[in-house]
């Protein structure tokens, strides 16, 4: 997004830095490679749709999210191609680092594992018993293991669980559809551990601002922080083909990016990661580019929060039509 560069930790101390936007190129833990060059994907997209990022405007609420907020580009985490554990030390690393500074971090996958050692970094922190994650996927990712493997993409909420030790209360997730999972004894165990999950059946039973009604405030009922990760396979592939595990009947593009607005508006979001983008795999360059436009509404919903606007699934009155635009004379 054009954004200034910090190399250290001194420099987001130094500049009084509110978001800081960071790379995590991984994609080791999945059976689908790609994800790796996602950070990427989402940098260069501004080739394709220039911006100032001063003059920005949200459409929807009319804040100017670069106004509002210090947002800097922190870079990307060093990667072990050979190996997992290793690309998740260095992956928390960076991430606390800007926890450290006071800073929200924004975290473009890279696979979905990146979501274990940046929640990893918001536990210590803020305590496992005060965070909050919200997880936007087609998939449930709470298997204990795939094919003999505990550290994957399909593993993260199992891990948050029992290695984190995050509160299943703690854990909300809304999207998920694919018919791989969860299985009976899966579906029980989530259950059991308390976790709110939201299947997209009840998305079309009941609308999806409803389900995001009961999101935020469950996310928001006994934490103080919250950390918000997107796999874009949520998204249905007809909008976001560019994914390694695509499954058909998800969100649209519209429904996606007024979601993430109103979830960092109206929650203390403290982290947040946008994965799964596989830049081979998408014809048109329409998956980044929607991604990329999470990250933006993402920040513009945390600069809604800074320059105190209070109201529910906030629009501007003018643009939203509640005000006629044209002036009566």
């Amino acid at each position: 997004m054009s954004l200034p560069i910090c190399l250290t930790p001194e420099d987001l101390v130094a500049g009084k830095v509110d978001v800081a936007v960071l790379g995590a190129p991984v994609d080791t833990s999945t059976g689908h490679r790609g994800a790796a060059f996602g950070p990427r994907a989402l940098r260069s997209d501004e080739r394709y749709l220039f911006n100032n990022t001063a003059e920005l405007v949200n459409a929807s609420t009319r804040v100017k999210p670069f106004t509002e907020l210090t947002v800097v580009d922190y870079g990307d985490a060093a990667v072990d191609l050979w190996s997992i554990e290793n690309t998740e030390g260095t992956v928390g690393e960076v991430v606390g680092e800007v926890v450290a500074a006071g800073a929200v971090p924004v975290i473009m996958g890279g696979d979905h594992s990146v979501m274990v050692p940046s929640v990893r970094a918001l536990a210590e922190k803020y305590g496992k018993e005060k965070l909050a994650v919200v997880h936007f996927d087609a998939h449930p990712d709470c298997h204990e293991e795939i094919y003999g493997h505990a550290k994957t993409h399909a593993t993260t909420i199992w891990r948050l669980v029992n290695e984190l030790g995050i509160p299943g209360r703690n854990i909300v997730q809304a999207g998920i559809r694919t018919p791989g999972s969860p299985d009976n004894q899966l579906f029980n165990w989530m259950r059991k551990q308390g976790i709110h999950t939201h299947f997209m059946a009840e998305i079309e039973r009941t609308g999806l601002p409803a389900v995001v009604d009961k999101v935020i405030d469950e996310a928001t009922a006994h934490a103080e922080v919250v950390y918000v990760s997107l796999d874009i396979d949520v998204v249905d592939p007809a909008y976001a083909p560019g994914t390694g595990t695509p499954e058909p009947g998800g969100l649209t593009s519209r429904e996606i990016l007024t979601t993430f607005r109103r979830l960092c508006h109206e929650m203390p979001v403290a982290g947040l990661d946008v994965v799964e983008v596989a830049p081979h795999l998408d014809p048109g360059y329409v998956t980044a580019m929607l991604a990329r436009r999470v990250i933006l509404e993402s920040i513009s919903g945390l600069a809604m929060r800074k320059a105190g606007i209070s109201s529910r699934n906030y629009l501007h009155p003018v643009a939203s039509g509640e005000i006629p635009f044209a002036f009566k004379g």
